[in-house]
């Protein structure tokens, strides 16, 4: 973590020093802002979070709620998401909070209808991410993004008790195109109106979002007909396994799903209740906290459920539900129109709750978006970049549905059919899906921000398309053991991994040090070319070395001047940009990789995460294409 930049800095080196100019909580409601964004989820939070950052871009988060919420809702982080909140600052805390699902057991009838174990199988398979999967009130993950905004430059937070009810867009105007009708939703003003001109509108404003209306978007799907209950509760039982992620199938009386939470003693439970009629709805049936627990009971019989107290309750009907696009700009406009309006989240994706994904996948929503919007707003980027956000996440979230669709099936089956290996149908299909549910299977697809596979075989392990799959390493400046993923903040930057070949030591003439002096000094350069004058050599295209010797045998100050770049005001030397494989505890990043020892490589790396390309370290007009379809010539 880097603070003291630009100056000594005391104090809490999360709460940045104020940007001036900036609306603080309170103030009356601007006329024009740079990005509205409708919804306080965890969409809109996420994608907040990374705007507050950036001084120059005045953002507006509305919500109808009267204050941040407090308890219920989603609760599952997959291991992607965890990855993301490193880039965040705040993964270990939520790794101290939460409950960590280790594994996974499945219960089904056994000898007289008793309840028997059949099946327990590890939550997150070895080696597929340092991160674990875990539990933890949806609220707590909200707290810790508007802890990010309010200690941010901008000061961000949201303004409570306000929602879009409307909006229009001209697609000729220059400046503000949107108009968006903000109404008050509660207290003696309920119901009056102002309107707020912006440059994008963002809806995160769930399934029956104004935003989608307003540009004309509908989710299309289906709905299973059945109808199941959520509850938090605590709870003495006599059931084996209430601390353990687990699958409950009882003889005659349907399913649940038991989910250990936080703290030690809160479990929720879902819990399959009735299958309803074509056009019935769970708002019909009346249904209430005490039908779930009757219903759990009987589910669990014979182990006693005795319950103590309910936290938070809710009864929902599944449904699988897609929007057409995630943005306002028609088919036949595209080559002429940028998106001014976007969705997120359950605005335009719906499925049920079971999977854990919900919250997930619309993070990875607007984790894909804002740095994209931060590249267009600062200048970065042609406004044209944002057509791939409906394209890249529209496809992740159809991947979603259809998964949900047949997951929702397969826990809701009746009967216990047998895999050929022995594993129960629904432990098998939890097996077989762990990829999918760690939030690790999405692929972009080739594009300007996605390369071909051409050199994928100089890295195996980093899959062109996927999230880059962090491993171990050891920074040599101070001999610091980590993860090399975690050199990745969501500051909106590429990550350019140079990963040397064998007997490269960074000397002069070498293969590495020629690409640096190139990145550094040439006109052709993608750093020279996309760096506005003035901003730090790293401030686009943030490069990285990584070296395949001990680092003990390696200087960094005979390091080239790329990967010692002067940073800040005072022209600091940047120590954090040159690792080695470690080989202390045997974690040789190029062999678990797949690495080309004797080519090396160079690896590119999205602001969200994902690998956008491998080239071989000569392929400098290759290097320069990529980046040069995406960002404006700023040199």
């Amino acid at each position: 973590m880097q603070y003291h930049l630009n100056g000594f800095k005391p104090g809490d080196p999360d709460v940045s020093l104020a940007a001036p100019g900036h609306r603080r909580a309170g103030d009356p409601l601007p006329e024009t802002v740079d990005v509205l964004i409708a919804g306080s989820g965890p969409a809109g939070l996420c994608l907040a979070a990374q705007l507050a950052r950036v001084p120059q871009i005045r953002t507006m988060v509305v919500e109808p709620k009267a204050g941040p919420m407090e308890k219920g809702q989603a609760d599952g982080i997959s291991v992607r998401s965890m990855e993301m909140f490193q880039s965040f600052g705040f993964a270990e805390k939520v790794m101290r909070e939460s409950v960590w699902i280790n594994e996974t057991t499945f219960w089904a009838p056994g000898q007289q209808a008793a309840l028997d174990r059949v099946a327990r199988v590890q939550d997150v398979p070895d080696g597929i991410s340092e991160m674990p999967h875990v539990l933890i009130n949806q609220a707590r993950v909200h707290d810790m993004f508007l802890d990010i905004m309010r200690n941010a430059p901008t000061r961000l937070e949201p303004d409570y008790g306000w929602k879009v009810a409307d909006l229009t867009v001209d697609p000729d105007a220059a400046e503000y195109p949107v108009t968006a009708t903000l109404e008050r939703t509660a207290g003696q003003q309920a119901g009056q109106t102002r309107l707020v001109r912006a440059n994008y509108v963002i809806g995160c404003d769930g399934a029956r979002s104004n935003v989608r209306r307003a540009i004309g978007g509908a989710l299309h799907g289906d709905a299973a007909h059945q109808a199941w209950g959520v509850i938090d509760l605590l709870a003495v039982t006599d059931f084996p396994d209430w601390r353990m992620k687990s699958f409950v199938r009882s003889q005659g009386e349907g399913t649940l799903m038991v989910l250990p939470r936080e703290g030690g003693h809160l479990v929720r439970l879902y819990v399959e209740m009735d299958n309803l009629g074509a056009d019935e709805r769970v708002a019909d049936r009346g249904l209430n906290a005490e039908d779930i627990i009757a219903k759990a009971q009987r589910i669990f019989s014979p182990f006693r459920l005795d319950v103590k107290e309910v936290v938070w309750w809710s009864i929902y009907e599944i449904g699988h539900r897609l929007t057409d696009k995630f943005d306002d700009v028609p088919e036949a406009d595209v080559a002429t129109r940028a998106p001014r309006v976007m969705l997120a989240g359950d605005a335009c994706h719906t499925h049920s709750p079971k999977a854990g994904q919900g919250m997930n996948v619309s993070m990875g929503d607007t984790f894909n978006m804002g740095w994209k919007l931060i590249s267009v707003l600062t200048g970065r980027a042609d406004p044209a970049l944002l057509h791939s956000y409906s394209g890249e996440r529209r496809a992740a979230a159809k991947g979603l549905v259809d998964f949900d669709h047949e997951w929702a099936r397969v826990v809701g089956a009746r009967g216990e059919d047998e895999s050929p290996d022995g594993l129960p149908r629904v432990a098998r299909a939890f097996v077989d899906n762990l990829p999918f549910t760690c939030g690790l299977t999405i692929r972009y697809e080739p594009g300007a921000l996605t390369g071909v596979a051409t050199y994928q075989s100089l890295a195996t392990g980093f899959d062109i398309g996927k999230r880059f799959h962090s491993a171990p390493v050891v920074r040599l400046a101070d001999a610091k053991p980590m993860q090399l993923g975690h050199a990745i903040d969501a500051d909106a930057r590429f990550r350019l991994f140079i990963f040397a070949p064998a007997a490269d030591n960074g000397g002069a003439g070498g293969a590495l040090t020629t690409l640096c002096d190139w990145l550094k000094d040439d006109p052709a350069s993608p750093v020279r070319r996309h760096t506005a004058p003035g901003e730090d050599l790293d401030a686009v295209i943030d490069t990285r070395a990584v070296f395949q010797q001990h680092f003990r045998s390696l200087d960094h100050t005979a390091m080239p001047a790329l990967l010692r770049p002067p940073v800040g005001r005072y022209g600091l030397c940047d120590y954090e940009k040159v690792f080695c494989a470690d080989h202390k505890r045997g974690e040789d990043i190029f062999d678990a990789r797949g690495i080309d020892r004797a080519a090396g490589c160079m690896v590119i790396v999205r602001p969200d995460q994902y690998v956008g390309h491998i080239l071989p370290l000569s392929a400098r007009g290759e290097l320069a294409a990529y980046f040069a379809a995406i960002l404006r010539v700023r040199g």
